[in-house]
């Protein structure tokens, strides 16, 4: 028997849904889906980036514990109506979204004036329903970008604007993540995990994007802590890469070392690509479209303008 320990695979996925996906791992080492399945569901549920209301400016409105005129909604209720918001924001930069609505009627998230920059993934959700015909409603919101909760006190006094209402955000897009571990087989191995793990989003990123960034915060997280040290890993079981040959190499076409400085793009997006360490063709497709986006100073036109570039290469 082997005393390496093997490394498993991403078996499957099955998409249940825009927002919900089923991923399988296996065969994993004795004890190791229990070992998996409680990092990721921690870190799915803690640390993906996503975007959040941090606070709120309403016209005739300066605390929480009051009502408006001509509103169905107390203040306290609008607040949590706006936390239920969800947002794709293509920049690192805090975001300012204003909304004016008069007249009888539901005022919802499509209501609100947006920005290249941010994008509603829920636009039905209801922020406020005015019940008469003089009403009216003036909102000024405050969207920002970070990782798990943030908690009222932990704001900062510089963000604090005196007739600006501040609220605790709850950034992560990751709803929901479960996961079950079952035995699997394979040859005359009987006492190997399969790890089975879903993960439901709120559409500002896919159920794949998150579990992908999960397992590379972990990555970077393990790797910071091995120092020097390397282990031997064994190939899955059942598994054969015999037929691979050192001197196998794939040439790799000399268009993909094309400097990222002579494609034509724009300055904005050049120094965007250079200043996050992208040089050449080969490194911007090793980043999937989320990794992209996240990129420090790389918004949602430079990312329209690489796509074009890319589609004009065929690449």
């Amino acid at each position: 028997m082997s005393k390496l320990i093997h490394t498993p695979a991403l078996a499957s996925v099955t998409d249940h849904s825009d927002t919900s996906a089923t991923f399988v791992i296996e065969p994993l080492h004795t004890g190791y889906g229990m070992t998996l399945g409680n990092s990721l569901r921690r870190v799915l549920l803690s640390s993906i980036a996503g975007a959040a209301i941090t606070g709120f400016r309403m016209t005739g409105v300066s605390h929480e514990f009051t009502t408006i005129p001509g509103v169905k909604e107390d203040v306290v209720a609008i607040m949590l109506n706006l936390k239920n918001i969800r947002f794709k924001v293509y920049a690192d930069e805090p975001q300012t979204l204003s909304l004016s609505k008069k007249g009888k009627g539901v005022v919802k998230a499509k209501d609100l004036k947006l920005n290249a920059d941010v994008e509603i993934v829920n636009p039905g959700q209801v922020i406020a329903t005015i019940d008469d015909p003089k009403g009216s409603i003036e909102l000024e919101l405050l969207v920002e970008t970070g990782r798990g909760y943030r908690a009222l006190d932990e704001q900062g006094i510089g963000k604090k604007v005196s007739d600006m209402i501040m609220l605790d955000a709850l950034f992560t897009p990751v709803l929901r993540v479960r996961y079950k571990v079952e035995n699997t087989r394979v040859g005359q191995m009987t006492d190997l995990d399969r790890l089975l793990i879903t993960v439901e989003t709120d559409g500002s990123i896919t159920p794949r994007e998150a579990f992908e960034e999960a397992a590379a915060i972990l990555v970077n997280q393990y790797t910071a802590l091995a120092g020097q040290t390397k282990v031997d890993v064994g190939t899955p079981p059942g598994g054969d890469d015999s037929h691979l040959s050192s001197t196998d190499e794939v040439e790799e076409p000399a268009e993909l070392m094309t400097s990222i400085e002579d494609l034509n793009l724009s300055a904005r997006t050049t120094n965007a690509l250079v200043n996050n360490d992208i040089h050449t063709i080969k490194d911007l497709l090793s980043l999937s479209e989320a990794e992209l986006r996240d990129l420090k100073g790389f918004g949602n036109k430079a990312l329209d303008e690489v796509k074009e570039k890319m589609a004009e290469l065929e690449l």
